[in-house]
């Protein structure tokens, strides 16, 4: 049941994600081409991401390197952004070192901590895939720490740009926050550009979130904790279109139920819990002897990883540790559906046993 609840959080935690992704796409940048309810454009863009997801994970991959090639565009145009406005003498360093009024240091960076954790989803969804490489020992550790160091830097240069053009408050009232930052530049990038350069970056997320989400459906099917029909695939494309569907749905109703800030939250605490097993999984797995080469980390990381997700679990509101936990209620549920379907599809026997 644990090691259930660990594999449906991070289910959980990929819709949530992907119906988050759904709304972001569905605001200001969307605006910039065409006004349409907020609600409806989610639905749609997620059914068009389903849709890319059930042709071929050969097709999405391609997909994915094209507008990740886009999306770090857009950001590299926010940090020129950021330096353009300070060289004319715009925007306001001193912002960047603020915190809130009447809130310490340490509080304010816990607080943001959470949410900034939101920028890293997506990265563990490459253990997913891992097994389609060649050499996965040798080229797994290696691209995914670079990858988070390059992300990181990035994220470290966007952020820097945003707070010294804007204030926090502007930019945290703007469904659009880094559009804003742009235009504030006086850089003179269009807006219909970086906005569909945004879109593109959004979409992204969220089709590697659903490829992510459908497939571990499918392998939590397979192994019979899911219901079986969700196994089931296309005859030619053998993508799993019932996972597919079942994940869309699921995440179409999660963008008219939550908001952006809520649904972000809800994810990092699914994925905190699952972040605290697979660290407490390493110092097991750590003590068993393997014959073949293998990447070995640092003993005290598994023990600061656990210490740091405790500390980030206890800054989440009453209102997402209930959503979440309404997540775990129903794949407890499903779980359940799962145990039974298996024990009436045994067939009995009828033979007399010898003595």
């Amino acid at each position: 049941m644990l090691s259930f609840l660990v594999g449906f959080s991070m289910l959980a935690a990929g819709l949530t994600s992907a119906a988050g992704l759904s709304l972001a796409f569905s605001g200001t940048y969307l605006s910039t081409f065409i006004s349409v309810p907020q609600a409806l454009a989610a639905v749609v863009f997620l059914g068009l991401v389903s849709l890319l997801n059930a042709r071929g994970i050969r097709e999405s991959l391609k997909s994915n390197v094209v507008m990740t090639v886009i999306e770090l565009t857009g950001l590299v145009i926010v940090m020129v952004a950021g330096v353009f406005l300070l060289s004319r003498g715009g925007g306001d360093v001193s912002r960047v070192l603020e915190f809130p009024a009447n809130t310490s240091a340490a509080s304010a960076t816990l607080a943001g901590a959470v949410i900034a954790y939101y920028a890293f989803v997506g990265f563990e969804t490459s253990a997913n895939v891992a097994e389609e490489m060649q050499d996965p020992v040798r080229s797994y550790a290696p691209a995914l720490f670079g990858s988070l160091l390059v992300a990181g830097l990035i994220y470290v240069g966007v952020g820097l740009a945003a707070g010294a053009a804007m204030p926090p408050a502007e930019l945290a009232a703007s469904t659009g926050p880094l559009l804003a930052v742009v235009e504030a530049s006086g850089l003179g990038v269009p807006r219909w550009l970086f906005s569909f350069i945004a879109l593109i970056a959004v979409a992204n997320g969220a089709l590697l979130t659903m490829i992510m989400t459908s497939r571990l459906t499918y392998g939590m099917a397979d192994e019979g904790l899911l219901p079986s029909v969700l196994a089931r695939v296309l005859p030619r494309r053998r993508t799993p279109w019932v996972a597919i569907l079942a994940t869309t749905l699921v995440a179409m109703a999660l963008t008219v139920m939550g908001d952006l800030s809520t649904l972000a939250e809800t994810v990092v605490l699914l994925l905190l819990f699952v972040f605290i097993s697979t660290n407490a999984a390493v110092i097991v797995l750590r003590r068993e002897p393997v014959a073949h080469e293998h990447f070995r980390v640092w003993t005290v990381i598994p023990y600061l990883g656990i210490a740091s997700c405790l500390l980030l679990m206890a800054q989440q509101s009453a209102h997402v540790w209930g959503l979440a936990g309404l997540f775990l209620v129903v794949g407890v549920g499903l779980y359940g559906l799962a145990r039974l379907g298996r024990t009436s599809s045994v067939p009995v026997s009828t033979k007399v046993p010898a003595p």
